[in-house]
């Protein structure tokens, strides 16, 4: 087997303290900050929805759904479009606010290592974090990320 099928296209997406690392393949796109409209009575973490491509996409903060302070937008803050695969949103795409630019990363077995330390509520959609050369960043749990979404935006 040839060392490039051992090998996966992955992002590294910042957040204003952490850093998530994620398949290329689950992103759709990165596109400029526009402030999402709120909905009254949602989470902390559930921005509103902006309109991307003539869709209504379901914005979220990271940040805020690990019981965090949902960081202000600044001139870097952009939204990374991701590809819902649950089949339990509509639109079939939601929005995770990002701190700059998503770096593309080539990871492999020796690059990655489960690291051990936690930091983050048992409800959070976090399967764990990694440790990548000098990098711990998160893997997040996408699904569990959309299941809440469905349940908050009456999507399903």
């Amino acid at each position: 087997m040839s060392a490039e099928a051992d090998e996966l296209y992955s992002l590294l997406v910042p957040l204003s303290d952490e850093r998530l690392i994620v398949p290329r393949a689950c992103v759709a796109e990165v596109v400029r900050y526009a402030k999402p409209e709120q909905e009254a009575g949602s989470q902390p973490w559930l921005l509103g929805t902006t309109d991307w491509n003539g869709r209504s996409l379901p914005v979220v903060s990271f940040e805020g759904s690990l019981g965090k302070a949902v960081p202000s937008a600044s001139g870097r803050t952009r939204i990374v479009v991701f590809v819902a695969s649950t089949g339990q949103l509509k639109t079939g795409y939601f929005g995770i606010l990002t701190q700059g630019f998503p770096q593309l990363v080539r990871v492999n077995r020796e690059v990655l290592k489960l690291d051990s330390t936690e930091g983050w509520p048992g409800s959070a959609p976090v399967l764990c974090r990694v440790r990548m050369i000098n990098e711990f960043p998160l893997i997040p749990d996408l699904e569990k990320l959309e299941a809440m979404l469905a349940r908050e935006t009456l999507d399903a």
